[in-house]
């Protein structure tokens, strides 16, 4: 199959507002039922919204609840400790 390249997906950071590939970012999504959850397969159902990984990054929309207004619902604590500690990991 020559000449067929598949166009990569590009997203936005809800934080930083920086595009880049969708696989580098980390996608949060809220399901239909109405939980937020970390979405690693990048696949599930529901309203998304994608972080950069940097912990600054992360600290500036979970402070600013740009990540709240981006999924339109309350952020759970528990995620908020989830993505602090995603945030750390990354570079």
């Amino acid at each position: 199959m020559s000449g067929h390249e598949r166009k990569v997906p590009i997203r936005t950071c809800v934080s930083c507002r920086v595009s880049s590939e969708k696989k580098r970012l980390v996608r949060i999504v809220r399901t239909g039922d109405g939980d937020v959850v970390i979405d690693p397969s990048g696949k599930l159902p529901g309203r998304g919204a994608y972080l950069c990984g940097l912990s600054e990054c992360t600290a500036a929309a979970i402070k600013a609840n740009k990540l709240g207004r981006a999924l339109r619902c309350e952020i759970p604590e528990r995620l908020k400790e989830e993505l602090k500690k995603l945030g750390n990991d990354e570079d």
